[in-house]
């Protein structure tokens, strides 16, 4: 069951996954800023590349130790997140944009977060109530306020390749969410990788010509700001809150960019970024405010990943296991049936009835 009386402490995934939409959304305009010296599809190209890049070099230099690397049980569920988001996702896309007017494309891509919510609500099972489908419903609704430019919306070709494309989008997250408990900088620079050589192809294929030292650094290094730390911290949020709520969290991304946008690029304040802050604040509330609380079973679980000594981890420890926290480690959960307040993370994945 779920009441309206906000929980004693929020999950440290919610302010992950808004510093992930905050850096995503800060990104936008500074890329907006690149977009005349090179074609958009070869800038997105170069954004997953620093992602890419900036990661790996990352995750190699420190070796991120506390964090558990992939399995061979996590490539199979990677493979189709890189497929779906990194591969198939980018060429509808372009695919898309080729024939269809900026207005109606950038409407069409608050999609991601409806499909994102759908897919792990109906498809893989995560909980939800009327409370948290109204907050991405208003989320989502302030999303489209603020990306409408008018004119109609309809669905030729080139809408149903962006639509398309979100899906895949939507895919990649739920994918995603199944690595969670895995390295997110590991995880995150694969994507980024195959995303930013994906993109680069298809720029060049279609004649593309690779910018200047200084253009090429600005936008590496936005792309591992906006885009790779962004993804990583995404990744982490799955972690802890779920799917659909760190979906919904990171659709605040395109009004942190307007209001950027407006400091940065002087661009006017508008009655369309007042109306949009309104429902997104309704949205964030209603979902800060939740409190999803009842009597439920944990069945025997082994895995590995960081994690303290809380209530869900009193295990012992095999010889050679640094005691200090938090630590990664495999370990066992044993069944347990509480009741406490939730969210759908590692170990709240169970079914309602």
């Amino acid at each position: 069951m779920s009441s309206n009386l906000p929980a004693t402490k929020l999950p440290v995934g919610v302010g992950i996954a808004l510093l992930a939409a905050v850096l995503f959304g800060i990104s936008t305009p500074f890329a907006k800023l690149l977009l005349g010296g090179t074609s958009p599809v070869l800038l997105a190209g170069l954004l997953y590349a620093g992602s890419g890049i900036g990661l790996s070099l990352l995750y190699f230099t420190r070796r991120t130790a506390d964090e558990a690397p992939l399995t061979r049980k996590d490539w199979p569920w990677l493979a189709g997140a890189v497929l779906f988001g990194g591969v198939i996702a980018p060429v509808l896309l372009m695919t898309g944009l080729t024939h269809t007017p900026a207005s109606s494309a950038s409407l069409l891509l608050n999609l991601e977060g409806v499909c994102t919510s759908l897919l792990a609500w109906f498809v893989f099972k995560e909980n939800f109530d009327r409370r948290i489908f109204l907050g991405m419903v208003l989320i989502v609704a302030g999303g489209i306020v603020l990306s409408w430019r008018g004119g109609s919306l309809s669905l030729p070709l080139g809408s149903l390749a962006i639509a398309g494309a979100c899906l895949c989008w939507g895919i990649d997250n739920n994918l995603t969410q199944k690595v969670s408990a895995s390295n997110p900088y590991q995880v995150a620079a694969i994507k980024g990788a195959v995303a930013g050589v994906v993109n680069i192809t298809i720029a060049f294929c279609l004649g593309a010509k690779l910018p200047g030292a200084a253009f090429l650094g600005g936008a590496l290094l936005i792309g591992f700001l906006g885009y790779g730390l962004s993804l990583a911290f995404f990744v982490l949020a799955l972690r802890h809150v779920g799917t659909a709520r760190t979906g919904a969290y990171f659709s605040l991304a395109p009004f942190v960019g307007a209001v950027v946008s407006v400091l940065l690029l002087h661009e006017p304040i508008g009655f369309r970024l007042l109306i949009a802050a309104m429902f997104m604040a309704a949205g964030v509330w209603l979902h800060l405010t939740e409190r999803h609380e009842h009597r439920h079973r944990h069945e025997r679980l082994v895995h590995s990943h960081r994690h303290v000594h809380d209530e869900h981890h009193q295990h012992t420890h095999a010889p050679g296991v640094d005691p200090a926290e938090p630590h990664t480690h495999e370990h066992i959960h044993e069944p347990l049936t509480h009741e406490h307040p939730h969210y759908p993370d590692l170990h709240h994945r169970h079914t309602h009835t």
